[in-house]
């Protein structure tokens, strides 16, 4: 009975650790980063469509799978970060929706989101959806549409770039 109560935990962290490994080699990031010039806004405009080539295709050869081998796709972060012009802040944005879709297809769904905007910083972290987003990064290009509360008028044009990590799950090749 001693030998089978000091075996268990053995057992059980052998167990862990193996699944754990596992996961590792079917698990990986896929990290999509973009730069939009924005012309200067007013309240109420409505930005067109930006396309977005994934580069997924090399991402799971590198991780070792393809893209019908693919399981899970979610969102874990979206950052954006406005890097022109100089000192240029949020503070013209009171709320943004980003979605997601392929193009040509009836298949658009909120990617992040952020309710309230920070006053006074150049970067914000966006809310994740929960959605599965697998159709979306094994496709070669998707689109983002933007849906935001502005404030304010600006005529000069403005970068914003779009850091996105997508966690994907896959069967190994």
């Amino acid at each position: 009975m001693k030998k089978t109560l000091l075996l268990a935990p053995l057992v059980l962290f052998l167990v862990l650790v193996g699944c754990k490994k596992i996961d590792k080699l079917l698990t990986f990031n896929v990290d999509v980063t973009q730069s939009v010039t924005i012309p200067g806004y007013f309240v109420g405009a409505q930005l067109p469509p930006v396309a977005v080539t994934t580069g997924s295709a090399e991402s799971f050869r590198n991780n070792k799978t393809s893209r019908e081998k693919v399981k899970d796709v979610y969102l874990s972060k979206m950052v954006l970060t406005v890097t022109s012009p100089s000192g240029a802040t949020f503070d013209f944005l009171e709320k943004i929706d980003i979605f997601i879709n392929t193009p040509g297809a009836n298949n658009k769904i909120l990617l992040a989101n952020l309710q309230t905007v920070p006053r006074g910083t150049n970067i914000i972290t966006l809310v994740p959806t929960t959605a599965k987003l697998d159709e979306y990064l094994k496709a070669e290009k998707y689109e983002l549409t933007v849906d935001a509360k502005l404030t304010g008028f600006n005529a000069n044009d403005f970068t914003v770039r779009s850091d996105a990590t997508f966690k994907v799950t896959a069967d190994p090749l």
